[in-house]
Parts: C-alpha cells; structure tokens; sequence
C-alpha cells in the first residue's frame, strides 16, 4: 500500500526573511522539494522605471537592510558605467572599505548566530552563552566593528545615503580611519580562534553532491568581492554584460522569487563559490586559514560555506587594515561627474550570499529599463537539489525523525537573503 507524508517547515529559523520548506514523501522516496520564498514582491525593477540615476541609487539599497551597501555599490558601478563616470581609484579603496565591513556584519550575523548553534548542537545562540559564552561575546563585537565601518561609510546604518554617483557625500578623517584599523586589527585573534573551532566541528555528509558555481572575477591577481567578468567552476569566463546569455531567470508557481540556472542546471554562488574559484589567491592570515580548514568535500558539501564566510572575515579584517593605510594622508578626491545622460551599464559585486547583478539602461537622463539578480535567486534551485539529495541518502538510510533540522541546515548554510530575493515577479495574463 502507497504511503504519502509531507514535511512543512513554515517558518524557516534563522534566516532572513519569510521562507519554508516543503518536502513530500511517497513510499519512502522524495517526490518534491519546494523552498518556498513567501514574502511578497516588492517590484524595485519597476521603481526604478522613470527616475534619475540619482533616484536610483536612493531606491537599489532599500531592497535589504542587512546587505543595502552591496546593493548601492553593484548600482553605482551600473549607473557610473551608463553615465560614462570613471572614479578614480581612490573613491575604488574607499568603497573598497565600505565593502569589507559590510561583510564582517553579514558573516558574523550568519556564522555565530544562525549556523553555530547548528553544529554545536544548541537551538540558538543564547543558549550557548553558558560554554561559549566568550565566542559569543566577542562575536557580537565582531558585528558591531561590521556595523560601525558601515555606518563611517554610508552616513547612517541602515540605507545610508553617502556613497553617491561619482565619489562620496562625505568621507572619514584619519583619526576615525585609524580607529577602523586598531579595532580590525584587534579582532583577528578571536577570527583566528574561530578558525581553529571550526577545524574541530564534525561536518554531516549525507547531501552531497555535484554541483556548479559561480562568482565575479577580481580585475587583478588578487581575491577580492567585485568584477567585470563571471568565473563558472567548469573552467568558463563570460564579460558580465552578457550575464543574460549566461544566468536564465524564470519563476515558480510556489515562490514568489524568482529562480535562476546556469546552462539549464542549478547552480551556487557565496563563499563557498569564491573561496572554490578564487582562494588560491589568498594571502597572510586568509590563506592560513584557508589551508586550515579546506578539503576535498567542500565542492560538494553547501555546509562548508559556513567555513568560507569564517575565512572571509580573516580576510576582510586583514583588508581593512591595508586599506586603511593606503587611505591615509590622501587627499579628498571630488565627485565625478556623468560625461553622458543616455547609455547601458551593468554592475557586478560579491554581496555576503554572492554574486549581486545590477543592470540600467538610461535615456535623457532617466531609467529606462532595470533589472537585478540577486544571490539567493540564483542558489534557491541548487538549496532545492542538496536537500532532495540529502533527504534521499536518509531515507535509504532508514532515518524518518527528526529530518526538518537536517533539512534546515541545509538552507541555512547558504544564509539566504528573503527580502532580496522577493522583490519582483513576472506577472502574465492569458
């Protein structure tokens, strides 16, 4: 006799934003798989319709609170390209900053207090603070340093309007730049010790798999989280203009995010793509501790991107200090102005959860056509393929309890971002 189970988790814990699970079972096999975005569409592609790339700038960051300066800087490196704006390479190290520390907010927000608890066996992070009470401790002044460099470099923090067109509303003097500097190179020990508590976490294997991934391709020799150029792990390298002949959106009936897939397979982006493409570029205490915790398992195991975000944070606090020596004694540069009000421009950063994809077409001075690709659309199919395969290897395995948490940590390694991935659906009448 047939026998059919449905596992619902609704909501999903420790992720951002309003999302589910879905998975149906018959006769002991896995017969759907759904992460469902339930958020509803907030239409930003058509916001920008008919404002000026000033508007633009203003309405891109509003798409998520926690990654709005990866949003802001793919815009501006979009619309500086369809206005014909070259900044020069001193605005590049200021946003180059601006970057770094929104990604130790992102990463420390993810690692200690949404996956951690996860391997350590904890239902959050409060409950860990009677044995990991320092771990915690310190990873909210982690958070916070994320926070303050974001706050220098964006005017306020949340939507910060200083990064503009052109250059900076206003930029930090050398006594804060130094401040930045001290505390970065303050909280390396505690990333290190991160590292070090990692390489002991037993990493469950019982979803892996093949899968593809893809990220920007640093302009230089070095790793970094911006580009012109997609990098795919099958060896390919595609100009980000033509992203459209390269990533296929479309949607589905039970999300209300769009979906992506490279060469009609699912695909991964985040650090775990980068660290996969880009971390032999590593350098100091990054590459350290990329050689720490790398194994043969990670291009097949979502879980590890935990481990990568953790060598990303090494990274960045290293960046920041060498960023900020480079700022000092600068001169202010001023704003660049636009050399046209009619072109085409595409922008492509590495947000936390990967690659952001900001595209604008502009006539006269106003926005003609936009469109954005976010991270979690483009990992959503592949977070649907780990957790079929991964339900799979249990059920074979005879384990029927207590699959919601497995299936769970599974979407949670990717530190999906909800809100970024909900802000436009394709409507048709028929």
């Amino acid at each position: 006799m047939a026998t059919k189970s449905t596992i619902m988790i609704e909501p999903l814990a420790r992720v951002e934003g309003h999302g589910g699970i879905k998975v149906e079972i018959k006769d002991n096999k896995i017969k759907n798989v759904e992460v469902q975005v339930l958020e509803g569409p907030r239409m930003f592609e058509a916001m920008a319709i008919g404002k000026t790339p000033e508007e633009d700038i203003s309405i891109a960051p509003r798409i998520c609170a926690i990654c709005n300066l990866s949003h802001k800087y793919s815009a501006l490196r979009g619309l500086e390209k369809a206005l014909g704006i070259q900044v020069p390479e001193i605005i590049n190290t200021y946003r180059h900053l601006m970057h770094h520390g929104e990604m130790i907010e992102s990463h420390s927000l993810h690692v200690f207090f949404l996956a951690l608890p996860d391997f350590l066996g904890y239902p959050n992070a409060v409950a860990m603070a009677d044995k990991y009470g320092k771990v915690v401790t310190n990873a909210l002044r982690l958070k916070k340093f994320g926070n303050m460099v974001m706050k220098t470099m964006g005017g306020r923090m949340i939507h910060g309007e200083n990064p503009i067109l052109g250059g900076f509303g206003k930029l930090p003097d050398e006594k804060t730049l130094l401040t930045i500097k001290q505390e970065a190179s303050a909280l390396m020990p505690f990333a290190l010790e991160t590292i070090d508590l990692l390489s002991t976490l037993q990493v469950p294997d019982f979803m892996e798999r093949d899968t593809q991934y893809l990220c920007c391709k640093p302009p230089h020799a070095g790793y970094d989280y911006y580009g012109d150029i997609l990098m795919t792990s099958d060896g390919k390298e595609y100009p980000l203009d033509s992203y459209k002949s390269v990533i296929t959106e479309r949607v589905v009936p039970h999300s209300f995010a769009k979906r992506c897939s490279y060469l009609g397979k699912p695909y991964s982006v985040g650090a775990l793509a980068r660290v996969l493409l880009i971390g032999s570029r590593l350098k100091g205490e990054a590459k350290t501790s990329y050689k720490k915790l790398y194994s043969k398992r990670w291009p097949r195991n979502p879980l590890y991107n935990n481990f990568a975000q953790a060598i990303e944070m090494v990274y960045s606090l290293d960046e920041i200090k060498s960023t900020v020596d480079k700022l000092l004694g600068q001169q202010s540069p001023s704003v660049v102005k636009p050399t046209r009000l009619t072109g085409t421009g595409t922008g492509g950063v590495e947000a936390p959860r990967g690659t952001l994809i900001h595209h604008y077409e502009l006539k006269d001075g106003k926005t003609t056509a936009a469109d954005i690709i976010t991270p979690t659309a483009m990992f959503l199919d592949d977070i649907e393929a780990f957790i079929r395969r991964g339900g799979e290897e249990l059920l074979a395995k005879g384990q029927t309890s207590n699959l919601e948490l497995q299936f769970e940590m599974i979407a949670r390694s990717y530190d999906p971002c909800i809100s970024c991935s909900a802000h436009m659906v394709l409507l048709e009448f028929k």
